[in-house]
């Protein structure tokens, strides 16, 4: 046993000179080349000076031992395109290992600079790799787009837009009463910003519009008076306010940014002509404490689309609430709009005067179960403790109330004598409300009076629960259109529906949209 101690000992020495056993996997070669997931790296139109999105580039290494390989922009003139790899950022990056069958994942980036142009742009550059002597490129592809930038603007003095570039709003914080909001364009008391035909309007995740003084949407717009002088939904004088991602994939995603909120001091408002979608909330007159006169805002030939309040906070409303007009004691008028999509409601007004005429709230929403009547008014703010009854007056009229939900009018506590109420005309859809006689707390709204028509399929061309091109005009079998009874005495017909279709002086169809 003695004589084998000396040969283990050898053995042990010799065994320390020899090469250790890599994974094939790690043991670099000296050919091969890399795969690319994509051969272009595109970015939809983005907003210049502002930081986009990161797109992912996935590399593949499909060779079994590992590669190495230098990574770097070609550094176009006019680009500003940056890499991330391996949480390393720089236009160039050197000696990059790729393990066997695996993936090298490059995270890209860029801060387009603005060149003065009014229209979309195209800049190009590409990511070069180099491996084993071998020269790969991936294009880089980003359309910009110049714009007015506004950044917790206060606006003290009339102002008018201007349209030749879109306008980006940023959150920013804006300093009121000695509270911090966090907002991207206040206009101050007194002062009234005009939006005219035509802008774009985009704002950031939480930014908001706070008017204090007069917002006036589209005043300048005079569509044409002959019968084919239609105002389509794509029409370029259309004033459109949405968020600033502009990916196809967030064309109809709620709660990408705040709304318009109309202060107490706020007056004269109007909207014209407009497509307020993708937000919170659409408007919100916030005049908690009653004060007279109430904020006022006269809606016209305006679309709410897409609107949920799932993560909005503002000053001491409930979390959840969202709605396409959100009114605390404001004084709210609606002529030929459109409601669709409206998570939580397409208005909901607590205290104050509102009137909708010929308006269509056509509020499905198959991503989710609604439990919310579309439209709810009463005269006691729940929020608060020992709330005091305020003065609510509700009028609709040849109006369409549809959606998802069985009741989607609710009318809280419309037995008191603050509250007074009109529905006539309408097409309603309505389980607490029915019956063609009162009873206590629960108006009839099928009497005969009344000429309403409750809980008929008003038969709209396509909803959104059956296409993802939904549309609200009405089939010509269609309930809600003429021959029907005349219009009830004292009702004022608007000459022109929601796309500036005439309408039927003496049998219009009920809700936004004439039909033809």
């Amino acid at each position: 046993m003695r004589h084998l101690f000396p040969l283990f000992l050898v053995l042990s020495c010799l065994l320390t000179f020899l090469p250790g056993c890599e994974p094939k996997e790690d043991l670099v070669q000296t050919s091969g080349s890399l795969e690319f997931a994509t051969d272009t790296v595109k970015f939809d139109t983005v907003f210049t000076t502002i930081q986009t999105v990161t797109k992912r580039l996935w590399v593949y290494n499909r060779n079994s031992g590992a590669v190495k390989t230098d990574v770097s922009l070609a550094g176009k003139l006019g680009t500003t395109y940056s890499l991330v790899i391996n949480g390393d950022a720089g236009a160039s990056i050197s000696g990059i290992t790729i393990r066997g069958k695996d993936s090298l994942l490059v995270l890209v980036r860029a801060v387009l600079g603005d060149n003065g142009k009014d229209k979309p742009f195209l800049l190009e550059d590409q990511v070069n790799f180099r491996t084993n002597g071998n020269e790969q490129n991936v294009k880089v592809v980003a359309f910009g787009q110049n714009a007015y930038f506004h950044r917790a603007d206060v606006i003290r003095t009339n102002t008018t837009w201007r349209t030749d570039k879109p306008h980006v709003i940023i959150n920013g914080n804006y300093f009121s009463g000695g509270q911090t909001y966090p907002l991207g364009v206040a206009v101050v008391s007194g002062a009234t910003l005009t939006i005219p035909k035509g802008a774009r309007i985009y704002v950031h995740a939480g930014a908001f519009l706070q008017i204090d003084g007069t917002l006036r949407v589209n005043d300048d717009f005079a569509p044409g008076t002959g019968a084919t002088d239609t105002v389509k939904a794509n029409n370029p004088n259309i004033v459109r306010f949405q968020g600033d991602r502009l990916e196809p994939f967030y064309a109809d995603i709620p709660s990408q940014w705040g709304g318009i909120i109309f202060s107490s001091t706020s007056r004269n408002n109007s909207i014209r002509y407009a497509e307020i979608k993708n937000a919170t909330f659409g408007a919100l007159l916030y005049n908690r404490d009653a004060v007279l006169p109430h904020p006022t805002l006269a809606l016209n030939n305006t679309v709410f689309r897409n609107i949920s309040g799932s993560n909005v906070s503002f000053a001491n409303a409930n979390p959840g609430t969202g709605g396409g007009v959100i009114s605390y004691s404001g004084d709210v008028t609606a002529t030929n709009c459109l409601f669709t999509n409206c998570g939580e409601y397409a208005m909901v007004g607590i205290g104050g005067t509102y009137d909708l005429n010929f308006c269509t709230i056509a509020n499905y929403t198959p991503a989710f179960r609604r439990e919310t009547s579309s439209l709810t008014f009463t005269n006691v703010d729940d929020a608060l403790k020992n709330p005091p009854k305020m003065h609510t007056s509700v009028t609709i009229r040849n109006s369409i109330v549809w959606g998802s939900f069985e009741d989607e009018l609710f009318l809280q506590n419309n037995g008191d004598t603050s509250f007074t109420f009109s529905i006539l005309n309408s097409l309603l859809r309505t389980k607490e409300y029915k019956a063609a006689t009162d009873a206590a707390g629960t108006p009839g709204l099928a009497a005969a009076a009344f000429a309403n028509i409750v809980n008929v399929d008003p038969l709209f061309i396509r909803t959104s629960l059956t296409s993802s091109r939904p549309d609200y005009t009405l089939q010509a079998t269609s309930p809600a259109t003429a021959p029907r009874r005349a219009k009830i005495v004292g009702t004022t017909t608007p000459g022109r529906d929601l796309i500036n279709l005439p309408r039927n002086p003496d049998f219009p169809s009920l809700g936004a949209y004439e039909h033809k």
